[in-house]
């Protein structure tokens, strides 16, 4: 069984060496498991809390994506896409507000960060604050929940938002699931191992401090950011502490055992630090270099880029919008053709049913599912170009009309006037098929 992994990275800055170490190279890495199903997407949603520069965004959005495929994220195997380009995430992300507890948002760690500050300047304890940052752990409660992650890597700082995850998709469940778990419950997970990598200044790389080394700069900018790492006074010739050294930090970040060893020997020999940093700079643009020039090309090429993160949305859209359709359901935004009956004056929700659940795909054609009395898809129609067709082709299909039912291989298909409508899934055998087609033709019959 496969493991649904989940990141997000908000696009507000450009990618530095801190972020490859400590993030994107990890990930790649844990993209390429055999067991891993990983959803990488550009969270731009999230980036409008923290940021209100448009072309900030616009590029950072540019970069990032290009910065991931430059690295070597293979886009067949991982699911990649920016936020903003699956619109059943603001659907769900509002689903989930109506059922998250105030007093659960409350306890967010960046809200009353925001709100103590505001009070120890004597400012209104809500100045300033947007309700895109009061509920931000809603919003990413639905980028995880939509994609039902098993897995979130995180920092520290956002253990606290996969949590709430957890408690409000438990909520959704309790109150929604009728027995079933819709949402699968994820797991936050700390790499402990993972790089945090000095700063020029020997504080954690980072754009706030203005200590960053860029990554896909030109060979000069990597070079002058490297010549600018603080060092101690010693001078050539005399021994250098290495584990105390920032420079032997980075340097160890992104070198071999054996490269390790004999870069630390030297500096305990007395290398200048001047020589020391020529080396850093030859190890970093031997590992930079050839992503540096897919970056470049695809930074010229913005066209292509958005190619590849539409298709990306598209993949994920297979999954989140029959999805969608079934929390809709779920929560009582079903179709008029949802039976209730009336006893003794008094309604009463009929027993559970097979029914139609319909939806838009990707590429904007209209489509049915049906579904028999336990969630269970029997039958996925084809695309039809306008939702009145979808629901004319589902209505006939209601209408008590002969069926013509054709097998086709584990599965079976329904026909209409001689026109293929739908397919059902593969079965395990003919025996599970032919069991498939008895719930077809039971669902289809008409009611009493």
């Amino acid at each position: 069984m496969s493991t649904r992994i989940l990141t997000g990275i908000t696009t507000t800055g450009t990618p530095h060496l801190g972020n490859y170490a400590g993030a994107i190279r990890p990930a790649i890495v844990a993209s390429r498991a055999a067991d891993a199903d990983s959803f990488y997407f550009l969270a731009d949603y999230h980036a409008l809390i923290k940021c209100d520069e448009p072309a900030r965004i616009q590029r950072s959005r540019l970069e990032i994506a290009a910065t991931w495929l430059a690295l070597g994220l293979d886009v067949d195997k991982a699911t990649f896409y920016r936020q903003s380009d699956i619109p059943e995430i603001p659907e769900l992300c509002w689903l989930l507000t109506c059922v998250a507890g105030k007093g659960l948002l409350n306890r967010a760690h960046a809200y009353k960060a925001s709100v103590d500050k505001n009070v120890e300047q004597g400012e209104d304890p809500d100045a300033g604050i947007t309700m895109g940052l009061f509920s931000y752990p809603v919003l990413m409660a639905a980028d995880i929940l939509m994609f039902n992650a098993h897995k979130v890597p995180v920092g520290r700082d956002q253990i606290q938002h996969v949590e709430m995850a957890r408690d409000i998709g438990q909520r959704f469940n309790h109150l929604f699931g009728n027995g079933k778990e819709l949402f699968t419950l994820p797991e936050a997970v700390i790499e402990e191992e993972v790089a945090t990598l000095p700063g020029l200044d020997g504080r954690k790389m980072s754009k706030s401090y203005d200590n960053t080394i860029p990554l896909f700069g030109t060979a000069k900018q990597l070079k002058d950011a490297i010549a600018r790492i603080v060092t101690d006074s010693k001078l050539p010739g005399e021994p250098k502490d290495a584990e105390g050294s920032h420079l032997f930090t980075l340097y160890q970040a992104f070198a071999s055992q054996a490269q390790q060893a004999e870069f630390r020997a030297e500096l305990e020999g007395g290398l200048a630090w001047g020589e020391a940093k020529s080396r850093l700079f030859q190890l970093l643009d031997a590992e930079l270099g050839e992503a540096r020039e897919r970056y470049n090309a695809l930074i010229a090429k913005p066209a292509d880029l958005e190619d590849i993160l539409l298709a990306g949305a598209a993949k994920a859209r297979r999954t989140a919008t029959p999805f969608l359709g079934e929390l809709r359901e779920a929560v009582g935004l079903r179709s008029f053709r949802e039976q209730v009956q009336v006893v003794g004056g008094e309604k009463k929700k009929a027993a559970k049913t097979a029914r139609f659940v319909s939806f838009r795909d990707e590429d904007g054609s209209f489509r049915f599912r049906l579904l028999d009395a336990s969630g269970e898809q029997l039958l996925l129609s084809k695309p039809f170009a306008d939702g009145k067709a979808a629901g004319q082709a589902s209505k006939r299909l209601q209408s008590g009309e002969a069926l013509d039912v054709r097998e086709q291989g584990e599965a079976f298909a329904l026909w209409l006037d001689g026109e293929l409508i739908g397919e059902s899934p593969a079965f395990a055998d003919a025996d599970a098929r032919e069991a498939g087609v008895a719930r077809l033709r039971e669902a289809l019959a008409p009611q009493e």
